[in-house]
């Protein structure tokens, strides 16, 4: 039996009705594109810095910021003087870096070591006292709080956020973050580091570490640095 709806046809010979179904599925097929190349953006391997930046951030002596603690605001500092009890006192670290010190009045404390700080205090009471012997003592680093942490981002079982400790490794924070979950890309791993007011990333072959034994990238930690661990391209 013939079809109620007679067949059109354009003057090159192809069907109108296969024109019309080709216009009405083409735009669902370009979304779909869209959304896998989306995807693989997302997925890209990150970019790492050049090896000039790279070998100047890792050249920081990463003790120096962990032995000489710098005191800032919002710290709490002892300062104690000996045979002098009634001048030895509690104090925290005012917003304008400065504590207040019987005898001899304001001292500026921010940015300075606890020994800097009690060698400034010191040579003022000589002026009252002498021969005066001062110690300092931090006991609150608030104004550490965040900015001497390390970081762990990305395809890691559990991301964390924990203060620096002396001779900590990229794989110390990889465990401490419960190692890689199963979409993780472990040698397109990226070390990222303030250094000369720009971030450095910094390749780090973890698959390399943790299977091969090759610990050429196993870097010390500095604080402030982001340890980001990216998922696999599919």
């Amino acid at each position: 039996m013939g079809s109620s709806h007679p067949e059109t046809w354009n003057s090159a010979g192809i069907k109108k009705e296969s024109i019309k179904m080709s216009r009405t599925h083409f735009p669902t097929g370009l979304i779909i594109f869209a959304m896998v190349a989306a995807v693989l953006t997302g997925c890209a391997t990150p970019t790492s810095s050049s090896p000039e930046k790279i070998q100047r951030a890792l050249a920081i002596d990463v003790r120096d910021s962990v032995d000489q603690y710098i005191l800032g605001a919002t710290d709490v500092v002892r300062v104690s003087v000996w045979r002098n009890q009634d001048i030895s006192i509690s104090v925290p670290v005012r917003p304008d870096g400065k504590i207040s010190v019987p005898l001899v009045g304001d001292v500026r404390a921010s940015g300075r070591t606890p020994e800097q700080l009690a060698t400034a205090i010191r040579d003022s009471l000589s002026q009252y006292i002498r021969e005066p012997q001062v110690s300092v003592v931090v006991t609150s680093m608030g104004s550490h709080e965040f900015t001497d942490r390390v970081r762990v981002t990305g395809a890691v079982r559990q991301p964390v956020s924990i203060p620096h400790r002396s001779g900590m490794t990229v794989l110390d924070m990889f465990l401490s973050a419960g190692g890689a979950n199963e979409f993780a890309a472990l040698n397109n791993t990226m070390l990222y580091r303030k250094f000369e007011g720009e971030v450095v990333a910094i390749p780090i072959m973890l698959d390399d570490i943790l299977n091969k034994g090759r610990i050429r990238t196993n870097y010390p930690m500095r604080p402030g640095d982001i340890l980001s661990v990216p998922e696999r391209n599919f």
